[in-house]
């Protein structure tokens, strides 16, 4: 992974966003971004509506920019004759860094209490731990999971409920969208035995290892990226923090791997989409539960009776 890299941004007027995110994915052959100073947001729905936004695409330092800002400014310029209402400043150009994109946020990420015992500290902050409380030390990195999004919290606070109940002192347990790894720290914390944190996302896998080796973890959570379709094992509880659609998608999947008696947490869940998700899961030998709310965010659980 190129460790540094040359930032084209462009402030356009909002409506102009999407159709600038098209040329500019075209232009640098890579994946562009619209700004969003929203920490650990989840879904696009979460970005304030601005007049304004920032378009990024990004170019490997050793490619030579000057044709390609060429371009770029010929494009805006025309936008700008189109709609001359409009306001369109000259693009700029710098040089970043990886660490740049997953350091600048960190200011905003303070230790939090979760449930009751769990308390999220990041790696470089310091905060008083009261007796009973179970400390997980995080940098999430460029992956998903603080604690701070009520994906999260709601996928914890349930853990802490829910894993105590399941007829097993040790209870073997499935971390499915493991991101930072955060729920499969807590899990360990809280008495699961058998620990395994997957993501699609091999640089995911690679922040939760960095994690689980400073929190001393390691040894109790096998991290990997192998695909739930193509798992044989089953477990005691499953996390599953992903999209609504995609947790309908695995439903027979997530139910085949779990134990009789087993508990299934769904989260990263829409209210508006849990409707979707209970429809979803309605063919599945599963019974459910509960669910629970936290702004415009639900989470879920089913057993297998």
């Amino acid at each position: 992974m190129n460790e540094s890299w040359m930032e084209i941004a462009c402030d356009v007027p909002a409506e102009l966003a999407d159709v600038l995110s098209s040329f500019l994915t075209e232009l640098s052959g890579n994946g562009v971004c619209v700004e969003n100073l929203t920490v650990d947001a989840f879904s696009t729905s979460e970005i304030p509506d601005s007049p304004r936004m920032t378009v990024k695409a990004y170019l490997p330092d050793d490619v030579d920019p000057a044709p390609l800002m060429a371009e770029l400014e010929a494009y805006l310029h025309q936008l700008s004759a189109l709609q001359p209402t409009l306001y369109i400043p000259a693009p700029t150009l710098k040089a970043v860094s990886a660490e740049d994109w997953s350091s600048s946020w960190k200011v905003h990420f303070k230790p939090m209490r979760v449930g009751a015992r769990l308390l999220i500290v990041p790696t470089w902050e310091e905060a008083a731990a009261q007796a009973g409380d179970l400390v997980i030390r995080i940098d999430p990195g460029m992956a998903f999971g603080t604690g701070g999004h009520e994906t999260t919290r709601l996928c914890l606070e349930m853990l802490e409920k829910q894993i105590g109940s399941v007829g097993s002192a040790a209870p073997s347990l499935l971390d499915l969208g493991t991101g930072s790894g955060i729920l499969a720290m807590a899990a360990a914390l809280l008495g699961a035995g058998r620990i395994l944190a997957l993501d699609i996302d091999a640089d995911a896998v690679e922040v939760a290892r960095e994690n689980l080796v400073i929190n001393g973890l390691d040894k109790q959570v096998e991290c990997g990226t192998i695909p739930l379709e193509s798992l044989a094992e089953s477990f005691d509880v499953i996390l599953a923090n992903i999209l609504a659609e995609e947790l309908v998608r695995l439903a027979p999947w997530l139910a085949a791997r779990l134990n009789p008696g087993g508990a299934l947490i769904l989260s990263g869940i829409l209210a508006e989409k849990e409707g979707l998700v209970r429809q979803g899961f309605a063919r599945q030998p599963l019974q459910y539960a509960e669910t629970a709310v936290a702004g415009e965010w639900v989470a879920m659980l089913y057993r297998n009776p």
